[in-house]
């Protein structure tokens, strides 16, 4: 889970919350030949089981291809299916201890919203990377927790586990997150619905 100073791979890529048709998986290969997403995480709540497997195979080969790390949203059994590289769990998601017997060593990472002691919970259980947020203002999904910078500080610390920031991440705020010591910043709006640049264009702004 360690950053990769070199290339720089900052991006924690979430997918949009549909997948209407095969302009994405077009995207997905511009995007992620760009170098710099670290993982691209698979996250449709609205889709049948099928449908997340027949969507899930073809965004696994593009990960490979690009040698990003697969991971599943909420599911660790469709993980272990897809035979994705890891999952990432909520709170009301599977118990990290349960998911790890399904999953074995594959990623897990934990979401903490804004509080330490969820972070020392998941620190304790083994999770390979911890995720705070909201950070910001997000389109994406509602916010019930607002993180600020000082949680990144008072969680580097506490660990050396990877740190992803997430909620409303884009151009104009992305700097901040990485000065104050998040290893990753989790982005899916700014990609995928931004109405100035289209997906390739928008990640290669982020520098």
């Amino acid at each position: 889970m360690k950053q990769n100073k070199t290339n720089k791979k900052f991006i924690y890529l979430i997918s949009p919350n549909k997948i209407k048709n095969e302009d994405f998986y077009v995207n997905l290969s511009l995007v992620l030949s760009s170098k710099k997403v670290s993982f691209f995480q698979l996250r449709i709540k609205k889709e049948t089981n099928k449908n997340k497997l027949i969507i899930g195979k073809k965004i696994h080969k593009i990960c490979k291809r690009y040698k990003v790390k697969f991971l599943i949203n909420d599911d660790p059994r469709l993980a272990k299916k897809l035979n994705a590289d890891g999952c990432h769990l909520g709170q009301k998601d599977m118990d990290i201890l349960k998911a790890r017997k399904i999953l074995k060593n594959k990623i897990i990472g934990i979401t903490c919203h804004n509080s330490i002691n969820l972070a020392k919970k998941a620190i304790n259980n083994g999770a390979d990377y911890l995720a705070f947020g909201a950070f910001y203002s997000s389109q994406t999904k509602k916010i019930k927790y607002k993180a600020s910078l000082k949680i990144l500080r008072l969680a580097k610390k506490i660990t050396n586990t990877s740190i992803v920031a997430i909620g409303g991440i884009k151009l104009s705020n992305y700097k901040r997150l990485l000065l104050n010591k998040a290893n990753f910043l989790a982005i899916s709006g700014y990609i995928w619905n931004n109405k100035k640049y289209k997906p390739l264009e928008a990640i290669k702004r982020l520098k």
